[in-house]
């Protein structure tokens, strides 16, 4: 801890990866990909971020049953995960830092793609969306690549994000069969 009750850097990045690896699903079918963790500590697993609400609102729309449930465990059970391009904040660096941030999580984002294999990838952010095809030949990952704004700031961009994932994720449900609602496990898209 820093001398104002603050994590420092290091801790903070590992408390974020212990929390997202929790919610880690056992098969990764659609994998969502941010830039980096917010400067500002908000966090998508801890359920305090922009991003957060965006996502679980577009969910919602498409599986109005699992309006009940806790959303990061539905997330997780739907075989969905989120990882960022970069381990470390880059949204208070300078352009050049930040572009050279994001090639350098490049190599990482491609073990994660040959890790888990996924069938979607959702860039989260556009201006990522370079890195994430870049990331995606060095493996020779192939399936559904989806570039979508930043949902996070402007109600125009969420409202496109909402729009571009609520037919995706109905797509995908009806081809995994339906999805469960309240005390039930829920099947994976």
């Amino acid at each position: 801890m820093s001398k104002y009750g603050r994590p420092k850097r290091g801790e903070a990045a590992l408390s974020r990866e212990r929390l997202q690896r929790l919610y880690r699903p056992t098969r990764v079918q659609i994998l969502f990909v941010g830039e980096a963790p917010p400067a500002s500590g908000r966090f998508f697993y801890r359920a305090d971020s922009g991003l957060y609400r965006a996502i679980r609102e577009a969910f919602i729309t498409a599986f109005p049953e699992l309006k009940d449930d806790d959303f990061l465990n539905s997330f997780r059970s739907l075989g969905c995960y989120l990882v960022d391009l970069c381990p470390e904040p880059v949204d208070r660096l300078g352009r050049k830092a930040r572009r050279n941030a994001c090639v350098k999580g490049e190599t990482r984002l491609s073990r994660t793609l040959q890790r888990f294999g996924p069938s979607v990838v959702i860039t989260v952010v556009r201006s990522i969306g370079g890195n994430v095809r870049h990331s995606e030949r060095r493996v020779n990952w192939s399936g559904l690549h989806v570039e979508l704004p930043y949902p996070g700031r402007w109600k125009h961009y969420r409202t496109v994000f909402v729009r571009a994932l609520v037919p995706l994720f109905r797509k995908m449900k009806s081809r995994a069969g339906g999805v469960r609602g309240k005390g039930t496990k829920a099947t994976a898209l």
